[in-house]
Parts: structure tokens; sequence; C-alpha cells
């Protein structure tokens, strides 16, 4: 019997600016249907990261597999099939001003899969409807939601072309505790009603616990932690317990500039 592959592997991923080291030897494996979430400070290279995976950067070092298939280097036309296979949720949102609701939902379902209009303004307000959005507010513009309306936008744009892969930049930035913790909600159950695979980063612990299967710790580089998600209180790592705590006192050192 074949085994089936991990959704998504990094092996030894390497990705530098010049002589700052960002990603000094990453290996991460996310399995079908499970929901990782990497944590980390700002400037840990979570971003690059993610970056890299979606195709945006590319590492000096190391292998990316998604659905065992290498995707470092691939040509154009075979990196628009992997990106197929993936939906996002921008940090803030990322929502086009100039664009109703319901097109910004569907942008991906007209721009990438040309799908006629109708069609995709049917699923548009199919996918407002699954984040707990009216009809109503589908012939909006961005600009007349409040932030937790227009994150929800971006979690239905997220969702629209049914993806294999989902990923999330910081998804409660910018939220109220209250908002964040409907919205890590949301996540939980798209997630799960689609059968998606999810790879998040975050510095939100709240939102880490209540979205990861699994969290991975990057730090200066490296996963220097990586676990289920109910095991991180006891991780035994005193750099992780600093930061889940956000302890001022610890081995994680604040880089102030001169």
């Amino acid at each position: 019997m074949t085994s089936v592959p991990p959704k998504i592997v990094l092996t030894d991923l390497h990705k530098s600016f010049g002589p700052k080291v960002v990603l000094d030897g990453i290996d991460l494996s996310v399995a079908r249907g499970e929901s990782v979430v990497v944590i980390g400070g700002s400037g840990t290279g979570k971003s690059v990261m993610l970056k890299c995976i979606l195709g945006l950067l590319r590492p000096e070092r190391g292998s990316i597999r998604i659905d065992g298939e290498e995707v470092v280097g691939i040509r154009a036309r075979e990196r628009d099939q992997v990106m197929r296979k993936f939906g996002m949720l921008f940090q803030g949102g990322a929502l086009f001003d100039s664009l109703k609701v319901w097109e910004n939902v569907a942008f991906g379902l007209i721009q990438g899969q040309r799908m006629a209009r109708a069609k995709a303004r049917d699923i548009a307000f199919d996918r407002l409807a699954q984040v707990g959005l009216s009809a109503a507010s589908g012939n909006l513009f961005p600009s007349e939601l409040s932030g937790g309306m227009q994150k929800r936008v971006a979690l239905a744009r997220a969702i629209a072309t049914n993806p294999e892969i989902i990923f999330f930049d910081e998804p409660t930035t910018g939220l109220d505790p209250i908002m964040a913790d409907v919205i890590n909600s949301l996540i939980v159950k798209c997630v799960k009603d689609m059968g998606a695979t999810a790879l998040s980063i975050t510095h939100d612990m709240a939102s880490a616990r209540k979205i990861a299967d699994r969290i991975a710790m990057l730090y200066k580089g490296q996963l220097i932690w990586v676990g289920p998600a109910k095991d991180i209180e006891s991780s035994g790592n005193p750099f992780v317990d600093q930061f889940i705590h956000g302890r001022e006192q610890g081995p994680i050192q604040m880089e102030l500039r001169a």
C-alpha cells in the first residue's frame, strides 16, 4: 500500500538577505488535513518562510515539496498549477477598495479561473454566508465594513476556490480579543468543513492555541520546538516558555537599535 505524502514538506530551508540569515535550515512537515501554526516574534522569519512556500522568494538552499513534488525552481506554468491549490488570508485583509465585497471574494474565481461572473457571484455569496455575513454586505465596499467584517470577507475570499491548502498570515492582527476569537472559530470551522490543510503564522498565542493541531516556534531562523498544541505549556523549552507567557525576562532578548 502506497503511503500518502505530507501536504507540505520543508527540508533544510535556507534564506538570507545579504549578510543577514533569516532561515537557517528549516525542517517542517504538514500532514493532509492538519493545522500547523508557526509562532515567533517579529523579524524571526515567519513571513519569509511563507513567501518561500508561495514562490514569492526563492531559498538559497533546501527543498519545498507540495504533495510530494518539488516546487523550488519550477517553471511558471507548473507554479500556476501549484498555486491553484492555495488559499491565502493576508495580514490586514488586503481587500481591494475599488471592488465590492462580493467581487473581492470572487476575485480568484474570475481572474484566476476565468469563471463567469454570474457563477462566481453565486459562490461568493455562499462563502460570505459561511463566514456569517449577510447577502446585503456583498454589495457594499470594504470601506463600509468594520475591521472584523473585513476580516470575515478576507476569510471568505481565502476559501472561495475550495483550496487544498490555506495559509493564514497573522489572521487576528488589529482585532479586539472578542472579534479575534470569532475569527479563530471561523477559521477552525471552515478548515474542518473543507478538509483543508492549514499553515498559519502568528505571534498571537490565543489564536495559535485555538486553531493549531501542532505548534512550531521559530527563533533566529530555526525551529526550536515543534509539538502538539496541547503540549505547548509543558514544552520544557525556556525560549518557548518566555514567548508564550510574554515575559520580559528570559533567554529571548529584544534587539534595540542604537
